[in-house]
């Protein structure tokens, strides 16, 4: 069986953007908005050194709830693959939830097993790529993200991004990091030598 990594996006891969309507930190609505934060990008390639299977899961409700079109999320979604790519970055699959039980959009209105913290998609990768959860981690910046990893025996690793701050304060993670660099670096130090 396979240890994988599975990554938060937005807040941990990407800048989380200010939105002036809701006067909250959101994920990027348009493509000029997409900025990679510095040194994510090598710490994913460390992880991809050390034989970790790379994973990113993240709720993505803005269409859900009116505040974006499903084009344009789509289009920052396959930017930020492209440009992963590049860097020689190899995601083995992305996964991304576009529902939200408060949304506006009724087909995409609901309560779902694949947003987070439900570990639906986790499980999925699991079956998929015969991934043993118990070896695997689960790096994000909300409590969401560790409860998410915690219900299936995932290590955690919790980002302290400035930006998500009032998401997270409920959970016990394996680390805190200041970012997904260092959370790579912790995680390499938790190997066995």
């Amino acid at each position: 069986m396979l240890r994988a990594v599975f990554l938060d996006r937005d807040g941990v891969i990407n800048d989380l953007i200010f939105n002036v309507k809701t006067l909250a930190f959101e994920s990027p609505h348009f493509l000029k908005d997409l900025k990679i934060i510095p040194k994510a990008l090598d710490g994913i390639k460390t992880l991809q050194k050390e034989g970790f299977e790379i994973f990113v899961v993240s709720n993505q409700p803005s269409y859900a709830k009116g505040k974006a079109s499903l084009e344009d999320i789509k289009k920052i979604a396959d930017d930020l693959k492209s440009k992963m790519e590049e860097e020689g970055v190899h995601v083995r699959k992305f996964y991304y939830c576009y529902h939200h039980p408060e949304g506006v959009v009724p087909d995409y209105t609901k309560v779902c097993d694949c947003r987070k913290p439900k570990p639906g998609f986790l499980l999925e990768a699991a079956g998929e790529f015969n991934i043993d959860l118990k070896k695997s981690w689960m790096i994000g910046d909300q409590d969401s993200d560790v409860q998410c990893g915690q219900s299936v025996g995932c290590k955690t690793i919790l980002i302290e991004n400035k930006d998500s701050v009032d998401k997270r304060g409920k959970s016990k993670p394996t680390f805190t990091a200041a970012d997904l660099f260092e959370a790579t670096q912790k995680l390499k130090g938790d190997l066995p030598q």
